[in-house]
């Protein structure tokens, strides 16, 4: 028997868990789908910068058509959400990704870096479009239907009327600051967000070091099970096993890489995004100060906050369930891979003995 090419049955995986799931807040029908994708490299005599196609199909009145294409770069979402800010002080705005490095995993302009951003930006703009107050901002409307010169042409435009009401709230915000009697519930939102931000960046910082642990152990992996290979070469009592060993640490080799690239898509990206979250909830401080002078900007707080807290809640749980099956399968994969070359290393020692039988 070639002891090189056993293939071992893999343990049927259990049922996804994910596919358990149903939430209530899930949306029934949906009107404005937006997609991010075909990122091109731009090089200048000044600067070299990456653009995404941003795709808009939706059945919305206020649009003009149904289907829209135009091409964004980094700098255009920044403006949008710097806009959002402007026009909805008391909402929690969805974060962008970093600008540059992102905690060191890959460099700027690197394939994975754009592809990474292209993803965060992808997830950015739904974000947006299933707000339910979001969605029907007006510069949201422009950033996916206006041409690049179109948008050039409205970014230069002053500040609108909801953008200096935005302002206005800020400013009465800062007014207050010293205000002691705020609302039980910010009170609480506070408490919440300052233990959400500390164990959710250290969940980050460890999940990045696995991460990196674990690219680590793949290539040396790599260069393992070759050197069974080559020894069995010279030792011709043992080429079987050592040959079967050298196919073992190949398979597991290759399910330790389908692992690292499933933990950078499924539980680094959401973790990474609710640590951006994190920062951006400190906006809560600002707003429990204001009182009764806003109390609509209270309300629309407290409202946003149910609706982010279920949704992080959500996104948390499916994170957390595909990585639990993600890693059954991984270990599923190695332990038939070892099991199967035990059982053929039994048999062949059983052939053996009864070979040296008179």
């Amino acid at each position: 028997m070639d002891m090189n090419s056993f293939s071992p049955l893999m343990p049927t995986s259990p049922l996804s868990m994910i596919n358990q799931y149903k939430f209530e807040d899930e949306p029934d029908s949906k009107d404005l789908f937006i997609t991010v994708d075909n990122p091109e490299s731009h090089i200048t005599t000044i600067e070299t910068f990456i653009t995404y196609r941003v795709t808009t199909k939706t059945s919305r009145g206020e649009f003009d058509s149904s289907e829209f294409e135009v091409r964004r770069r980094y700098q255009d979402f920044l403006w949008l959400k710097g806009k959002l800010e402007e026009a909805h002080p008391t909402l929690i705005i969805p974060p962008l990704p970093e600008k540059f490095i992102m905690k060191g995993m890959v460099e700027r302009f690197n394939d994975d870096f754009i592809e990474t951003r292209r993803k965060a930006l992808h997830k950015f703009l739904n974000r947006i479009a299933d707000h339910p107050t979001l969605t029907f901002n007006e510069d949201f409307k422009v950033f996916l239907t206006a041409q690049a010169w179109e948008l050039s042409s409205h970014k230069k435009q002053g500040p609108g009327l909801l953008s200096r009401m935005g302002q206005t709230v800020r400013a009465v915000a800062s007014s207050v600051r010293g205000v002691k009697n705020r609302p039980e519930e910010f009170t609480e939102m506070n408490d919440y967000v300052g233990t959400f931000s500390q164990e959710i960046n250290l969940i980050d910082k460890i999940s990045h070091r696995i991460y990196k642990e674990e690219k680590e152990y793949f290539e040396e992996m790599k260069e393992y099970g070759p050197v069974y290979t080559w020894w069995s070469a010279s030792e011709e009592d043992l080429v079987d096993s050592l040959k079967g060993v050298a196919s073992c640490i190949d398979k597991c080799c290759k399910a330790t890489e389908r692992r690292i690239v499933d933990l950078s898509e499924t539980l680094l990206p959401v973790v990474h995004e609710y640590v951006l979250y994190s920062e951006i909830l400190m906006l809560t401080e600002e707003i429990g100060k204001l009182e009764d002078k806003v109390e609509c900007a209270n309300n629309a707080l407290k409202a946003d906050w149910d609706r982010w807290k279920q949704n992080m809640q959500n996104d948390i749980k499916l994170a957390f369930a595909d990585m639990a099956e993600k890693n059954i399968s991984y270990y599923e994969q190695c332990l038939a891979t070892w099991e199967s070359f035990l059982t053929t290393q039994t048999d062949l020692r059983l052939e053996e003995i009864s070979e040296d039988k008179p």
